[in-house]
């Protein structure tokens, strides 16, 4: 499977570290890749990861058969704008952003909330893609490798198509996701939810004084 991870910060590096390991061709999109290498630590992971490609948005999507949205929430809109529409028809989108506002200090809110989400947007904007939630309520390295978290935990799938849903659940599962760890919410305005876990988890974080955790959903 061919991948397109379209942003090059931690969380895209470290979904395409994993991608890369388990056999998958992947590049990954930025804006500007000579800014992109000119940046010392981004040098050194692609030192690191020799047979992950860096191109520009529209490459990257015109490459992947799967596309990763891992941009910041309040740019996602303009990146994929720019991957340019005819590289987006009938692609799955897993969006792991969330929409993260900055504007007013730390903690950041959410732009948008309640009534919308970051999910729901990209759908409404790009129809043309298949796009599933899931991934955006914990730190990377716990999407990629669930064994770091003691016990049972649980991942979210938010999405309109089910066989977009049912291949995103595949790919949790090469992660290391269990089935019964992975619980379908139903459609992509059920993205709402799970980014307005975010205010959460970041006053989890600070609390605990680490990101080593997850949430679990435990029944009767």
């Amino acid at each position: 499977m061919r991948y397109a991870i379209l942003g090059t910060g931690v969380v895209g590096r470290t979904v395409a570290a994993r991608l890369d390991s388990l056999g998958h061709e992947v590049v990954i999109g930025t804006r500007d890749p000579g800014a992109t290498l000119a940046r010392a630590e981004y040098a050194a992971w692609q030192e690191a990861h020799p047979r992950v490609s860096l191109a520009d948005f529209p490459e990257a999507a015109r490459q992947g058969d799967t596309l990763v949205n891992a941009t910041g929430g309040r740019v996602s809109v303009a990146a994929l704008t720019e991957a340019d529409a005819a590289h987006l028809d009938g692609k799955i989108l897993i969006d792991i952003a969330n929409p993260l506002d900055f504007s007013k200090g730390f903690p950041p809110s959410l732009d948008p909330v309640d009534t919308d989400s970051l999910g729901e947007l990209i759908q409404r904007t790009f129809p043309q893609l298949r796009v599933v939630k899931t991934l955006n309520t914990m730190n990377c390295e716990i999407m990629v490798d669930p064994a770091r978290v003691k016990g049972e935990h649980t991942v979210f799938l938010s999405g309109e198509d089910a066989d977009a849903k049912k291949a995103v659940h595949g790919l949790l599962s090469s992660f290391g996701w269990p089935d019964r760890s992975i619980l379908d919410l139903g459609g992509i305005e059920t993205a709402r939810g799970t980014e307005m876990l975010l205010p959460i988890w970041l006053r989890l974080m600070g609390a605990l004084g680490h990101s080593e955790f997850n949430f679990h959903i435990q029944g009767a």
